[in-house]
């Protein structure tokens, strides 16, 4: 059975037929399961932020944090371990942050089936592996990325861009790739420039963060891309160094940026080379499920969730926002916020397709598009489903960069 036939099969199962049975309370303990430092300017302060948020929305929550869970930092502790300790002090609301969590959360959570786990950008309640008190919840950041390509795109002045990429997976190449997209978009539409001149070329370092002897460094990679002459590096790793190393040569005189990731804050590092930051908003989604746990009408599902179009900015109801950067020029500012407003048009607009789960199709993710050996990924004219996106295989044609882990 292809994926498709098997996602249709499901689809029931998008929309909420699993309900967990639980009991309305009074109070609810969360366990928030980091992969990184609380503080790291990045991925996991966004989730920790996120989980603030609830706490000083929802009376009667509290929240336990375990962070730093990773090979590197804590090699002998495993999920159950964090995940029974939690349980034992109370919690009866899991949330693990990463999809390096999804294997270990699906069997933590078939363990712990009067607790509920929600795995952060993983999908097996897309797929029906899930055991009924598992969710998933993940922002559209393809949206962010699509402005943050755009913002390199105008403030290029040499047509080279770097893209600072984790490791290889589903989500980390349809990011990369929506960066793409709306760099040579912008770079042809608003700066007049032929897109095949452009350069994108996208480095791995082999994991979201650096981990010495076993990722490349993360400063290393960035100060290749500007020695080589790429002017803006797009980082879409968990933490801050694109932002902090392009500052560092930005005060040598050199005329670089970056762009940042994650944290509505991240810009605060190099706020003169910082063209922005597409970032998360874990506070409402976090509040709604932790509201529905207390009220015993959770009920299980996969959320693939977007900004909110009027204010992609607002605190309490959007999940994904861009905070423009002081290095962007003031007219580039301008054609930015162009941009923003076409997105939001097209997102918004009832004529906007949808796909079978009532997703939205994404701006700028029409064909003719192709995969990066060629194989067609869409024809002239024809939406990119948002599935295959979500599934996405390989970079874009015009992408310089391994589409596989050698």
């Amino acid at each position: 059975m292809s994926r498709r036939m098997l996602l249709l099969a499901i689809s029931l199962l998008i929309v909420g037929c699993f309900s967990f049975p639980a009991l309305a309370q009074d109070e609810l303990v969360i366990g928030l399961i980091l992969i990184g430092p609380r503080n790291d300017h990045g991925w996991s302060q966004a989730h920790y932020e996120g989980a603030l948020y609830v706490e000083e929305n929802l009376p009667g929550t509290s929240v336990l944090v375990f962070e730093s869970l990773n090979t590197a930092d804590a090699p002998e502790t495993t999920l159950l371990d964090v995940v029974t300790e939690m349980v034992d002090q109370g919690a009866k609301l899991i949330l693990t942050t990463s999809d390096a969590f999804e294997e270990d959360t699906l069997v933590v959570a078939q363990a712990f089936p009067d607790i509920t786990f929600i795995n952060v950008s993983g999908d097996d309640a897309l797929t029906g592996e899930a055991p009924e008190n598992l969710g998933n919840v993940m922002g559209q950041m393809e949206w962010g990325k699509l402005i943050a390509g755009c913002a390199a795109g105008l403030q290029t002045q040499t047509g080279k861009i770097g893209y600072l990429g984790p490791l290889i997976n589903h989500e980390t190449l349809r990011l990369a790739s929506s960066s793409y997209l709306g760099a040579r978009y912008c770079y042809e539409e608003y700066k007049g420039g032929d897109p095949e001149d452009l350069e994108f070329t996208v480095t791995w370092i082999g994991f979201w963060f650096n981990i010495p002897g076993v990722t490349l460094d993360p400063n290393e990679v960035a100060n290749n891309f500007f020695d080589s002459g790429v002017d803006v590096v797009i980082s879409g790793i968990d933490t801050t160094e694109a932002i902090t190393v392009a500052a560092q040569r930005a005060s040598q005189g050199e005329a670089v940026w970056a762009i940042p990731y994650d944290y509505v804050d991240a810009c605060a590092l190099g706020e003169d080379v910082c063209l922005g930051t597409p970032y998360f908003r874990w506070g409402p989604a976090y509040l709604e499920i932790a509201r529905s746990v207390m009220e015993g009408t959770w009920e299980q599902s996969w959320d693939w969730l977007s900004p909110d179009w009027s204010d992609i900015n607002n605190p309490d109801t959007s999940h994904v926002g861009y905070i423009m950067g002081n290095g962007l020029t003031e007219e580039n500012a301008e054609l930015l916020q162009d941009f923003i407003d076409m997105l939001a048009e097209f997102a918004t607009n009832p004529m906007t397709p949808e796909n079978e789960f009532g997703i939205k199709h994404i701006a700028l993710w029409e064909g003719p598009l192709n995969l990066q050996d060629g194989t067609e990924l869409a024809p002239p004219g024809q939406f990119v489903d948002p599935l295959d996106i979500w599934y996405l295989p390989q970079l874009l044609e015009g992408m310089i960069g391994p589409s596989q882990s050698e």
